[in-house]
């Protein structure tokens, strides 16, 4: 599937993608991500190993829709912590 990248046109093949991340170890998901043969990844990590691109030339939008075409299942960030719930942890540590 041909998509545009940061302003480059990429012909991206599913199991290329699977075969570009094997062996790449997930790193902490805070943002969108993505599920790639059981893991999860962050889309921002696939984009710069699939790209090899630096994460600042793309967008997070623009892999999700990328990756989404191909097949994968792509995940909402994560809620962030609420504030009571980041005070609560905080007087527990004698902040």
């Amino acid at each position: 599937m041909r998509c545009v990248i940061a302003h480059f046109p990429f012909d991206l093949i599913k199991s290329e993608v699977e075969h570009s991340m094997s062996g790449i170890t997930p790193e902490p998901v805070t943002g969108v991500s993505v599920t790639i043969d059981h893991r999860v990844y962050p889309v921002m990590q696939v984009g710069e190993v699939i790209t090899r691109q630096n994460r600042r030339d793309f967008t997070a939008g623009e892999m999700r829709r990328a990756l989404t075409r191909l097949g994968f299942t792509c995940h909402d960030a994560p809620p962030a912590a609420s504030a009571p719930a980041r005070q609560a942890d905080e007087g527990a540590l004698g902040w």
